[in-house]
């Protein structure tokens, strides 16, 4: 289970990934001569740079998000039971299987306009990296400065839905959570008024009574609408690292606190960590559940050169600091 933000202004990108087991993840920068084989395309070798996290297979990086030099980002969350990858292999080039789609997008295209475009030609196969590399049923977040779009395989082709929520989770399908934000219209951070019995003396008894019955729980359609409401309210500096910040702690409203939510198979389910992706400076910034202070990277000019995969490990001890009197 995941939860996946974009804003406009200021334009910031970002996931909290959530999972019961590591999946090896790493910072991974691919500069603009880093090969990209596929399937059934000439393999990229010329393409937009791009910084996220990801597996690391040989030299393919398998990111679950990631931004590009044109400050294009994409993220691909757990659809399970929804998500549809056409079994029939035709051999042609619409045909994508679904790790090679973040790479192929912000490989070309520098816009959500020009994503957009791509997306509307292709078809989403069900053809692993290899052996021994499941096909992990996903759906795709993507954005730029200007807006943000929703993109789910289906039956009937890859639907692709303007997203002006800015937010995106797992099940059930985005329509049905955007149509589910209908149920808590009523909602405010203002305290509320009394429109329940005007004769009656009634008034609010504590700050906050007019988020009463924003939902809590940790599903997918409850994150939806509670990262909605905080991505909708939440006051922005204009200063860029308090903004990075601000942005982290939205995650926090909508993260897997280890030891709440077991999954069938009796494991924890929990953030293993949040990222937050500034465009305007190139900058991927991420932390641990267990190590809560915030990093990051960022893309200069030099590191989109090159040919090379470039990958650090996260920093996931806990980092507590001490502050003496004096």
């Amino acid at each position: 289970m995941c939860t996946s933000l974009a804003f406009t202004r200021p334009a910031l990108y970002g996931r909290n990934l959530d999972l019961e087991v590591s999946f090896g993840q790493k910072i991974a920068l691919a500069p603009r001569q880093l090969p990209f084989p596929f399937h059934h395309r000439p393999p990229l070798r010329d393409h937009l740079a791009m910084v996220g996290m990801a597996n690391i297979a040989g030299e393919f990086p398998l990111y679950a998000e990631a931004m590009n030099e044109a400050g294009l980002y994409m993220a691909g969350l757990n659809f399970p039971g929804n998500a549809w990858y056409d079994p029939l292999d035709r051999g042609t080039p619409e045909c994508v299987a679904p790790y090679e789609l973040i790479p192929l997008v912000l490989g070309t295209c520098s816009t959500l306009a020009q994503a957009r475009e791509l997306l509307e030609g292709l078809r989403i196969t069900a053809l692993p990296l290899g052996e021994g590399y499941p096909l992990a049923p996903l759906h795709w977040h993507i954005a730029d400065p200007t807006g943000s779009l929703t993109a789910e395989p289906t039956r009937e082709g890859l639907k692709l839905y303007d997203n002006p929520v800015g937010v995106l989770t797992n099940n059930p399908p985005f329509p049905f959570q955007t149509t589910n934000l209908n149920q808590y219209l009523g909602l405010s951070p203002a305290q509320p008024e009394n429109t329940f019995a005007p004769g009656l003396e009634l008034a609010p008894f504590g700050q906050g009574m007019g988020a009463l019955g924003l939902p809590g729980d940790p599903s997918p359609a409850s994150r939806f609408v509670r990262a909605a409401f905080l991505k909708s309210h939440a006051a922005f500096t204009g200063d860029s690292a308090r903004d990075v910040l601000q942005f982290f702690h939205i995650l926090e409203g909508v993260a897997m606190v280890r030891g709440t939510v077991l999954t069938p198979e009796g494991k924890w389910d929990e953030t293993l960590y949040s990222s937050c992706l500034d465009p305007a400076t190139g900058t991927f910034y991420y932390k641990t559940y267990d190590n809560s202070t915030v990093h990051g990277v960022r893309m200069t000019p030099e590191l989109c050169q090159g040919s090379a995969l470039r990958t650090l490990p996260l920093r996931q001890e806990p980092e507590l600091c001490l502050d003496c009197f004096s």
